[in-house]
């Protein structure tokens, strides 16, 4: 899409999953806190100066933490507390997170603060957005993490670069270094704790819910083009478009279902734009489709619904207050400790999404095998010509089973575990941590399943020419030829493969069909930039 500015404006109201993931994938964005949220940032640290000064004893501020909550620290070691906090933390292990995934938790946490209930200095956040505007890629390791007290580990390693320790590279160079001399050179200066603002830096679900987010994102763009995928294989299987009427679509009445037909449809022969293909099969003999050809819309449909349903989850989470204490300036109570650090909504959400994102590369691998099955289609085995001295697509079917096979694994619920830690002061957790990093290996899967489908199904068109399909799937087919030429014999397939995955992620096969299919139907990018 077409970004109608550079700078997006951060409140910790506003942001959307599609948002987040463009703050990670786009460099040259930047971000800003609006004035409204200026203003509560401030009124939340003026909350924690007055404990400060007033000697109250508040958990978080002058006491330890965790099992150490009744552990009071004395006025001259607050600062020191802070910092403590942050460099023990970081117990963080494996790979660490790329950089769009790094930048996606870095801008997530500036919206988190910006809420005005974590009590940070503006000072601090200044200098925060600052670093993200420069460039900056924290160094946050990818396990580590139950969700309990919220995403500790990574977001402590995200801040301990801000305070200028540890290590950071920058998306121009993706070299580690020290924090220090990233930070020189960006022209930022380290961020100077003070009271709470250790635990304000480093008590949410961040990165859950942006390693999910952007699972989600790729799930509603994967489950678009499930349908365009199949409405190839529907032709190249020379299939009925009976099953889409809509009357009985809309007797069932579920969205997702009735959206995913009605996608189907718009790619198909219809009155509008014609199919050879369709019209050279209209008196054949077969009487119904198979399941994953006739079952389509409804199976597709289900994984839409989720992803409809999961959109208002995670939005929520983007911009919701998870640290602890919160701080209320305009109550009573200006103070409170709770729970709202507890990753459980957004580790359901990446185990739900796992689970019903997964079933469109079930259901597609369904699809690949009856391409390549001369038993179940109208096309020679594994779409190739002269088989036997040539194999065709016959391992590319393999690669999708296996892809398949392990989603059936990594879609067992993360989020159904817990460990007590923290010597049972956090006795019920989330392991959200794990869910998220699932649900984006499913999601991958998925894409790559899909990518398979589609190099077999315009094959099996190949194999059908001279007839030609819709203006719309002839548009798609010529898109698909521009990496992956049409098959005389056996040539390397994962390379065709790739390349199609690429085409998947990016969004060029979506745009050669998106304007046959209703607008109320696309599941089209939710941004603030879009508004702007």
């Amino acid at each position: 899409m077409a970004l109608l500015r550079q700078v997006v404006p951060l409140d910790g109201c506003s942001l959307t999953p599609d948002d987040l993931l463009l703050l990670g994938e786009i460099p040259s964005l930047k971000i800003e806190v609006t004035p409204d949220a200026w203003v509560r940032v401030g009124k939340a640290r003026d909350v924690i100066d007055d404990i400060i000064k007033s000697g109250k004893i508040v958990y978080g501020i002058n006491t330890g933490f965790g099992k150490f909550e009744s552990t009071v620290i004395s006025p001259n070691q607050v600062v020191e507390l802070q910092y403590n906090l942050i460099r023990s933390h970081c117990a963080g292990v494996g790979e660490p997170l790329n950089s769009v995934r790094a930048r996606m938790m870095f801008a997530l946490r500036i919206n988190i603060l910006s809420k005005g209930h974590s009590g940070i200095n503006p000072k601090n956040l200044r200098r925060l957005i600052a670093a993200y505007n420069a460039g900056i890629v924290p160094y946050i390791p990818t396990k580590g993490t139950v969700g309990a007290s919220g995403d500790l580990a990574p977001l402590s390693h995200l801040a301990l670069g801000m305070i200028g320790e540890g290590k950071l590279s920058t998306v121009t160079d993706p070299t580690l270094r020290p924090a220090a001399d990233v930070l020189r050179d960006a022209g930022v200066k380290p961020i100077q704790l003070g009271a709470k603002e250790g635990l304000a830096l480093i008590n949410g679900t961040q990165f859950i819910t942006s390693l999910t987010c952007e699972a989600l994102v790729r799930a509603r763009r994967a489950t678009r083009l499930a349908d365009v995928i199949a409405a190839m294989s529907y032709e190249s299987l020379m299939s009925s478009v009976g099953p889409l009427n809509p009357d009985i679509h809309n007797a069932r009445g579920h969205q997702g279902q009735i959206n995913s037909a009605t996608r189907l449809r718009s790619l198909l022969h219809n009155q509008t734009h014609r199919s050879e293909i369709a019209e050279a099969h209209v008196n054949c003999s077969r009487v119904q489709d198979a399941y994953s050809i006739r079952c389509a819309p409804q199976v597709h449909g289900v994984t839409g619904d989720i992803i409809h349903f999961l959109y208002k989850i995670l939005t929520q989470e983007l911009n919701c207050a998870t640290d602890n204490p919160l701080i209320f300036p305009d109550s009573e109570i200006k103070i409170v400790s709770g729970g709202n650090f507890h990753g459980e909504y957004p580790a359901k959400a990446a185990d739900i999404l796992a689970i019903g994102i997964s079933e469109l590369a079930s259901i597609s691998e369904r699809r690949i095998e009856r391409l390549n099955n001369p038993s179940l289609s109208r096309l020679p085995a594994f779409l190739v010509k002269n088989g036997g001295l040539h194999s065709g697509f016959m391992i590319a079917h393999c690669t999708a089973a296996a892809l398949v096979s392990e989603n059936k694994v990594l879609v067992h619920p993360a989020s159904c575990d817990s460990i007590s830690t923290s010597a049972a002061q956090e006795d019920h957790v989330s392991m959200g941590g794990f869910a998220a990093r699932k649900s984006l290996e499913v999601v991958e899967n998925v894409e790559r399943v899909l990518a398979i489908e589609l190099m077999c199904a315009c094959q099996g068109l190949d194999l059908l020419r001279p007839l030609k399909t819709t203006p719309a799937l002839e548009k798609l087919w010529t898109e698909v030829r521009k990496v992956s030429p049409a098959w005389d014999g056996d040539r390397d397939v994962s390379t065709c493969m790739n390349h199609i995955h690429t085409q998947v992620r990016d969004g060029s096969l979506w745009r050669a069909v998106r304007d046959y299919i209703p607008v109320e139907v696309q599941l089209g990018a939710k941004t603030v930039m879009s508004k702007m």
